[in-house]
């Protein structure tokens, strides 16, 4: 065979192995896995920000126990270091009060009304306690200025939860930490398609490897959780190699069909929709 043809052949062999490389997801055990596959998994809570349960406070999240629902909330630090549950960088949306969440202190964030209900910020430690370990719960870190101490105090919190729960992050080094430090624990990538990405301020450079999951070889999460519609071929790819299918956010039922994991919103379904009935190949090897 001349060169113009094995030296050409060889060259995309070697980028296709780097990209599988890259791409590569880890893989949970069934065990691992279990608590969270095919649940429904009431996102920021059972909400409803026309009532006295707006997301991510204690209301909405005794409603999704109470239903029986796994809870998806979000984690960030306050002004003075306590881990706090509120998904929006600042309080303007939430509180109609123009402020960081970060530059508020606990005090702080307890005094302010979350769609002028009775809720606040709440702690994160006090919605642990509060949910008990009764569904599980799917933790997601928000990327900010302090995100190791964000994710050393995540971790110390979640060490004392009775209850199944497992991280996820939109930030691959956030997911990596939980790789080195506590690789017990289920862990996840959040991720969307490129245009999302660029709509948020990101370069293009930047924007297409998040899409399309190239930092995976930092954090080998074991579920992919991709924002729902079509997915590039290394979305699927991963997932072909042994990543958990997680879509979010979910408004309507038929989004059960091709997905191990639903976060939900708006609408009623059942807890559960299918159950993981054979262990992975890993864990028949043992």
């Amino acid at each position: 065979m001349p060169p113009f043809v094995w030296i050409p052949a060889l060259v995309l062999i070697g980028f296709g192995a780097l990209w599988l490389f890259l791409i590569a997801p880890g893989r949970a055990g069934s065990e691992k896995s279990r608590p969270f596959y095919g649940r429904n998994i009431a996102h920021r809570g059972l909400y409803d920000n026309q009532t006295f349960a707006p997301e991510n406070t204690l209301a909405a999240f005794d409603a999704a126990v109470a239903s029986g629902y796994g809870v998806e909330l979000d984690v960030q630090l306050s002004a003075d270091g306590e881990v706090v549950v509120c998904h929006d960088d600042t309080l303007d949306r939430v509180c109609g009060f123009d402020k960081r969440v970060d530059a508020c202190t606990m005090a702080e964030l307890g005094e302010v009304r979350i769609f002028d209900s009775p809720e606040s910020v709440p702690a994160f430690s006090a919605v642990l306690s509060h949910i008990g370990g009764k569904v599980p719960v799917i933790v997601e870190l928000k990327h900010g200025k302090h995100d190791r101490e964000l994710c050393e105090k995540t971790l110390s919190l979640l060490r004392s939860f009775p209850g199944e729960y497992c991280i996820e992050s939109f930030d691959p080094r956030i997911v990596a930490f939980f790789r080195k430090h506590a690789g017990d624990i289920l862990r996840g990538i959040l991720s969307q398609p490129t245009r999302w990405y660029r709509e948020a301020g990101f370069g293009p450079l930047t924007a297409f490897s998040l899409g399309n999951l190239l930092w995976n070889v930092i954090a080998r999460p074991e579920f992919i959780a991709y924002r729902i519609g079509e997915k590039p071929v290394s979305v699927r790819i991963a997932e072909k190699m042994g990543a958990l299918r997680v879509s979010w956010t979910s408004r309507e039922e038929k989004n059960e069909k091709d997905a191990d994991v639903v976060i939900f919103e708006g609408y009623r379904p059942g807890v559960r929709y299918k159950t993981l009935k054979n262990p992975t190949a890993s864990e028949s090897e043992k």
